[in-house]
């Protein structure tokens, strides 16, 4: 095999196969399947259910038993329906509430178990990208500016975009259902209550109003439940025929002050379980419609769950959005480019030769090796020393668009891992099914670093590989290392660090 021929990738879905989508929202869990065809994407099924896992967060942070237990409850019907799908072809994230619970691997843990697959909590960046994602591919092709407005149960995400781009991303601490425990207690109605919501939210709003008006958009969509329920409402009380407008609004939000409580609410258009936070999600627009000074709104369909679709189905076709981010990465930074490709040839090589033997064979492990050598010596534009550390925490920290807050976290633990000696501690924080995995994935990645480490132009010779439990074992050709004398002192170094974690390295 020749040393810098990248191995095939593994199995993926193609073309023609079902994907899923399942949004773990702060109030709604929804999921959506659909089938790849020519480009497009064809629903099949969608289920949605009102969960409100917010609703179960403490002043603390912790998530109740209870709003646990319905969140589990509902995935496990939702495993029901795609319990024939591949798990390569299916993806669930979650979104404002999990990022707020200090117990979250609790729920995640249970989730994964339910599902066959991990959940990925993602940022509010990650989660403005692919909402807005989702919107575009629902609207017609053109060529304006678009501002995005996502009201949630937990978070608010705002996104300016062309096309199928966004430009401007940012999601904001307003959430019907937040807002609605704390503003409107046990669905009491009040003046008083609407006044500081929106008061509230104008504040939240300040940070990003300077910004959003100077870009400017040509028109405004709403997205997810609380714009719908909007809609809903202008269209029964006969405001509009389904835009969102600030007079609407007006007559909307005093409509709602004639009630005491959110049971009374006597619109047919909206669900029982919506009503309960249809005040704090008005209130919540309004404050958005006065700060940005938005005139009229358009409801779409589309939302972060088709975002989620779109995303995998770009990746299908090789056009992940995570290259792009790693590419920027190693711009921004001023990566040596030719350096990080020898040390991920090189990682990838010995990736081949041990993946059946070490369980490395799913496609996760190989991209991850891949991002993780081009992205290394990212903290070296901070400081020389210990720019591992640096590396990691930028990596950990910084926005990613198409990286899951899990994604980061592993990536971060193979830049901290790979040199000196191995993170003990930090290993342990890494989910329970991906430590031994990546502890191996930061072995092969220590190994393809030491061996680069004199940035030589010359090729290397031919390396065998072999694998077992807790063993790695290399075999140079015959007189090679004694010629190297660096490479063989650093292999020494490597195998006593190794001991730490129970490894043993053989080299000859």
């Amino acid at each position: 095999m020749e040393l810098y021929a990248q191995p095939d990738r593994f199995d993926q879905p193609v073309e023609g196969s079902l994907l899923a989508a399942i949004d773990i929202g702060s109030n709604s869990f929804h999921m959506v399947v659909a089938r790849l065809v020519a480009g497009e994407l064809k629903t099949l099924d969608i289920m949605s259910e009102k969960v409100q896992l917010a609703a179960g967060l403490d002043e603390s942070g912790i998530l109740s038993e209870e709003a646990q237990q319905r969140g589990i409850d509902c995935l496990r019907r939702f495993a029901e329906r795609i319990k024939e799908l591949p798990r390569s072809a299916i993806r669930a994230v979650a979104t404002n509430a999990l990022r707020e619970a200090t117990n979250r691997s609790e729920f995640t843990d249970r989730a994964a178990g339910v599902l066959g697959l991990p959940l990925q909590v993602i940022s509010g960046h990650e989660e403005a990208r692919l909402i807005y994602l989702g919107v575009a591919h629902t609207l017609s092709d053109d060529t304006g500016r678009r501002l995005v407005i996502d009201i949630g149960g937990g978070s608010t995400e705002c996104i300016i975009g062309e096309r199928f781009e966004s430009r401007l991303l940012e999601s904001l601490q307003l959430g019907c259902v937040s807002f609605n425990e704390e503003f409107f207690p046990g669905g009491t109605i009040s003046d008083k209550g609407f006044q500081q919501a929106k008061m509230a939210a104008m504040q939240e709003l300040l940070s990003i109003r300077r910004n959003y008006r100077r870009m400017g958009w040509d028109s405004c969509v709403g997205s997810s439940g609380t714009a719908k329920a909007i809609s809903q409402c202008c269209i029964e009380l006969g405001v509009t025929s389904g835009d969102i407008t600030a007079e609407g609004l007006n007559q909307l939000k005093h409509y709602l002050l004639k009630f005491n409580q959110a049971d009374d609410i006597a619109l047919t258009s909206i669900k029982p379980e919506r009503k309960a936070v249809l005040t704090a999600g008005t209130a919540i627009m309004c404050a958005i419609f006065e700060s940005l000074d938005i005139q009229c709104m358009t409801y779409s369909d589309g939302a972060l769950r088709e975002g989620v679709l779109y995303d995998m189905a770009g990746r299908l076709r090789h056009e992940d959005v995570r290259e792009r981010t790693i590419r920027a990465l190693m711009k921004r930074h001023h990566i040596d480019a030719r350096h990080a490709a020898n040390v991920e040839a090189t990682a990838l090589i010995l990736l081949a030769q041990v993946r059946n033997s070490w369980q490395l064979t799913e496609d996760e492990y190989h991209d991850m090796l891949c991002w993780s050598a081009r992205t290394l010596e990212i903290g070296l534009t901070i400081s020389h020393n210990r720019y591992h550390r640096h590396s990691a925490y930028l990596l950990q920290h910084c926005d990613m668009p198409g990286f899951s807050n899990t994604e980061q976290l592993l990536l971060a633990f193979l830049a901290r891992a790979h040199r000196r000696k191995l993170p003990k501690d930090e290993w342990k924080l890494l989910p329970g099914d991906k430590q031994q995995p990546y502890l191996r994935l930061s072995l092969l990645l220590r190994l393809a670093v030491i061996l680069h480490r004199s940035r030589s132009k010359a090729r290397l010779p031919a390396i065998s590989v072999q694998a077992d439990a807790q063993r790695l074992s290399i075999s140079f050709p015959r007189g090679w290392l004694n010629h190297h004398p660096l490479t063989l002192a650093d292999l020494e170094s490597e195998a006593e660090f190794l001991k730490s974690m129970d490894y043993k390295l053989k080299f000859s």
